[in-house]
């Protein structure tokens, strides 16, 4: 099975984009997801579109490493969410050759949720840009049931993006998972956790924000859900493990996220 390897900034939020790619391309993966947006108070974001000169200094190291950035992140889309001010965003992420913006549900208003990626995706085609929406156990669109209802409402160039740990979280159907159109899924997160009957709020938000596991190392079915996607589907590594990063560095984790990730796929 031959599937491109990406990595997710929050697996190394602290590295600035030039040496996070640098990092990801000494540790074998093909690309990297930027974020370039703050998504919350104690984690950066890296606004590339306000800062050309740290965009010239990133656009350098995707040329010397080869590395591509697929995805761009992260929006979260609120009742406030003004579609014509994301240009600047939308520019720079054609600028880095990026093909997905992920957003995130923050709108109570599902309807206009929908409406509102509609919109995004109208102003993003001429980049060669989409979204994508994912969900989260603690949104308003807590699983894949539920995002696929609002993607579907939002048009065909609206995309969904499913992470393995918030399928998990949320009990989501596998089922469901294979039966997507192949074309809405452009690609899937992949990370690994441990597994306990229920989760507060604050449990799910630290697991998916600062302590995942390197797929294979959890309890996951991860098998299940690779099988479950399409056979050679991208794949964006997010793990951010933040007591081995402190313990080791953003680089040794890296590397030990992408030896665990190829050793289970082979198992596939």
């Amino acid at each position: 099975m031959t599937r491109a390897l990406t990595v997710a900034h929050l697996t190394a939020i602290d590295l600035p984009p030039p040496q996070f790619i640098e990092a990801a391309g000494e540790a074998g993966f093909d690309g990297v997801g930027l974020r370039l947006i703050k998504v919350t108070e104690d984690s950066p974001g890296y606004p590339l579109m306000d800062d050309p000169a740290l965009l010239k200094q990133t656009q350098a190291a995707l040329a010397a490493t080869g590395l591509k950035v697929p995805d761009i992140e992260f929006l979260k889309i609120t009742p406030e969410t003004d579609v014509a001010t994301l240009e600047p965003l939308l520019d720079a992420g054609a600028a880095l050759g990026a093909q997905t913006l992920i957003t995130a549900p923050y709108d109570e208003d599902l309807d206009r949720l929908a409406d509102r990626l509609a919109a995004i995706a109208e102003l993003a085609a001429p980049r060669g840009i989409r979204p994508v929406l994912e969900f989260f156990p603690w949104t308003v669109v807590p699983d894949l049931a539920a995002c696929w209802q609002v993607v579907q409402q939002a048009g065909p160039q609206v995309g969904l993006l499913a992470d393995s740990l918030h399928v998990d979280r949320s009990r989501s159907d596998l089922a469901l998972l294979k039966a997507i159109p192949t074309g809405r899924m452009p690609f899937a997160h992949l990370c690994d956790a441990t597994v306990q009957g229920s989760y507060t709020t604050e449990e799910l938000l630290f697991t998916a924000r600062a302590e995942r596991l390197a797929p294979g190392t959890g309890q996951i079915d991860l098998l299940a859900f690779l099988r479950a996607l399409p056979p050679e589907i991208p794949l964006g590594l997010e793990v951010p493990m933040a007591a081995l990063t402190k313990a080791e560095g953003p680089e040794a984790v890296l590397r030990h996220i992408a030896k665990a990730t190829r050793a289970l796929l082979a198992r596939v």
